[in-house]
């Protein structure tokens, strides 16, 4: 996996809760192999180990060109040593990872209680520290709380410096938001920064939700925040090269000892420079001849003398050969027509060979769209769900750069279904329909993830989805106590939130009501912007009423409207089954849909008092679409047989109205019977 190149150290925000594990990583990044190795940083979640780490990696890239810097999450690391396992290449898995020169471990905690990775990573930090390469890891606890793991491999972590980075203070939590305000171009008013560092946030994401949804106030409200409101909103939902041997100095002859001297060392020296330019240039010709761009190693013998990394460049190039080969098979196996692509013999498209081969997984197998049933015009837009809108629209303006993730949570029937498929179906029409776009229930995302680990396949499962532009989760709450979905899902989130891809996701509560959610989930969840839709108001209910009797007669009455407006109808789907029960007792006694018809189906129930109907919020609300034919004329003396109705008022919610079946008054019991019977 590739480090992310936004994790810099100039945006790195240092207090004195982190000030320590700054200091040592930039001395990692400055002289890496030659102190702190391994660096061990642990902190909760949400703190920064991650952009750490990727500051490390992108300094010494920027600093070591041609050093191979692989940055892995354990799961990652296992899940590429099964593989190998299984394919019975595991010696080739080994000299892959033993020719980095930088290697970054995220989540190290998960080596709890597995013995063979426990026992591979030992042997490659073995392997690595000989070679002088730099370890980083990252994990919520220091090694020596890790449980049931090897104390060997307790000894190695803890051998170079285990520092940890402390939840920010309020110091540092002003000048996080400072930073993160300018990076937005946001204006505040005085005293509102210092407001949000006041709350009592125990990470940075939580921090940086926070000032997401101020700015989503600001940007989709009425203006400016005060500072004393803030409150109210916040709550509401490189390897050296090998010595030279010294030369003794011949113990007589004509040149005098100085003379002598610097003959011994001159030899030494153009012994040694023939050396490395011999090896380098066979290494070319191979790489060469076998059809590879190999640009990185012509670059060392433009060098007047031997740089100090190039045995680790020569390593490194093949260990990317290595993988290049592996990746190009792998993609040729599920779309043959890629062979010889170009990205396949050019270690420097590394990343571009990755995507395609995603790309080739995605299209074997692609994700669930969005239904084309929700439409974006057909949602309802009110008081209680203009922010939710609003910033579904602004995601279809700028997916991936505005709220990311977009969080949506209310109660069911309210409409945060129909939203999310809207978002899908905007986000394709904006791109013409080549964007890739996921729409998946967190079940059906469990129950592939349980089928893919049944057959074997959860490698191209995860592709699957990490190829997608934008993933939406529906029913997200659904996740919590799922600890192998969740883990899956955490590491799909960082893979696409990592390349600026959009990630929505719904549920029927907030991120901190949800138990069972992981910190790490919920801290992801809660660093982008969360929102909620409520109950329809009274002015959205009557137009909702309207939309819905418009279908069942051509111009309902404007008190019908009210009557069934003035029902109590806490969701969109109340509503619609409120005007279902009209449309049946119409059917029932054949006639037009009326009030009086409307009263006799809701009978049983009594309005909302005036008070506590204009007290109802808003909501939105899929268009209705009733189909009802005419009722065919009767033959005279021949008993009528209804014909079955169909009735749709929720795309996706088919209602079928059956007169046999909906008739609530049957006169003439007998006359039928005898009819039926006959």
């Amino acid at each position: 996996m590739n480090v992310d190149t936004r994790h810099r150290f100039d945006n790195f925000v240092v207090g004195s809760a982190n000030r320590l594990a700054v200091a040592a990583a930039r001395a990692v990044a400055e002289s890496p192999g030659r102190v702190y190795n391994p660096l061990f940083v642990y902190s909760g979640s949400g703190l920064g180990k991650t952009h750490l780490m990727g500051a490390i990696g992108n300094a010494i890239l920027a600093r070591h060109e041609g050093l191979v810097v692989e940055y892995v999450t354990l799961d990652d690391f296992v899940a590429e040593l099964h593989e190998a396992i299984a394919a019975g290449e595991r010696e080739r898995f080994a000299q892959r990872w033993e020719q980095v020169g930088l290697l970054l471990v995220d989540d190290v905690q998960f080596l709890t209680g597995q013995r063979e990775t426990q026992q591979e990573i030992l042997r490659l930090l073995n392997a690595l520290q000989w070679g002088h390469n730099q370890i980083v890891m990252a994990s919520d606890r220091p090694p020596t709380e890790i449980a049931d793991v090897d104390e060997r491999l307790i000894s190695r972590l803890s051998g170079g410096l285990v520092v940890d980075i402390a939840a920010p203070d309020y110091e540092t939590r002003v000048a996080i938001l400072q930073a993160k305000g300018e990076e937005r171009n946001a204006r505040f008013r005085p005293g509102v920064i210092e407001a949000i560092a006041q709350q009592p946030f125990t990470n940075v994401r939580e921090l940086q939700g926070a000032l997401n949804r101020l700015i989503a106030h600001q940007e989709l409200g009425t203006g400016l925040v005060e500072p004393h409101e803030v409150s109210a909103l916040l709550e509401a939902p490189v390897e050296r090269a090998p010595a030279v041997s010294p030369v003794a100095a011949p113990a007589g002859g004509a040149l005098g000892e100085f003379e002598s001297f610097l003959t011994d060392i001159s030899s030494a020296v153009a012994q040694h420079v023939e050396s490395w330019r011999a090896q380098v240039g066979e290494t070319v010709a191979f790489w060469a001849g076998e059809g590879y761009r190999t640009s990185v190693l012509e670059a060392l013998l433009d060098e007047p003398e031997a740089p100090p990394h190039w045995e680790s460049v020569l390593r490194g190039f093949g260990g990317v050969i290595e993988r290049l080969r592996t990746i190009e098979a792998q993609t040729v196996a599920l779309e043959p027509s890629m062979v010889g692509h170009p990205a396949f013999r050019d270690p420097e498209r590394m990343q571009e060979a990755e995507q395609l081969l995603e790309r080739a997984m995605a299209a074997a197998t692609p994700p669930p769209g969005p239904s084309a049933a929700y439409q974006r015009a057909d949602f309802e837009v009110g008081a209680s769900n203009q922010l939710a809108a609003r910033a579904v629209d602004a995601v279809v303006a700028e997916p991936g750069a505005r709220y990311n993730p977009l969080f949506v949570h209310g109660p069911s029937g309210v409409g945060k279904t129909h939203l999310l498929n809207a978002l899908g179906n905007e986000l394709l029409q904006a791109t013409g329909g080549a964007a890739r776009v996921a729409v998946v229930t967190a079940q059906d995302f469990m129950d592939e993830l349980i089928a893919a680990l049944r057959e074997g396949t959860v490698g191209r499962w995860r592709a699957r989805y990490r190829a997608v532009d934008a993933l939406l989760v529906d029913d997200v709450q659904f996740v919590a106590g799922k600890e192998r979905t969740q883990d899956e899902l955490f590491h799909v989130f960082n893979a696409l939130h990592g390349d600026g891809r959009q990630i929505v996701l719904v549920s029927d509560r907030p991120p901190k009501e949800l138990e069972g959610l992981e910190q790490r989930l919920r801290s992801r969840f809660e660093g982008g912007l969360v929102v909620e839709l409520g109950a329809p108001d009274p002015a959205l209910r009557r137009r909702i009423a309207a939309r819905l009797l418009a279908d069942l007669a051509s111009a309902p009455a404007a008190e019908l409207i009210e009557y069934v407006a003035s029902r109590p109808a806490a969701s969109v789907r109340e509503l619609v089954g409120t005007v279902n029960r009209i449309a049946a007792e119409a059917n029932a006694q054949r006639v037009e849909v009326s009030l009086a018809v409307a009263r006799a189906a809701l009978d049983d129930t009594a309005p909302l008092p005036p008070a506590e109907l204009a007290a109802q919020p808003a909501v939105p609300v899929a268009p209705a679409r009733v189909e009802s034919p005419a009722a065919p004329p009767r033959a005279s003396g021949v008993a009528h047989t209804p014909t079955p109705r169909f009735m749709s008022i929720v795309p996706g919610e088919p209602v079928f109205l059956d007169d046999e079946k909906m008739v609530l008054d049957w006169p003439d019991v007998a006359g039928r019977v005898i009819e039926e019977l006959r």
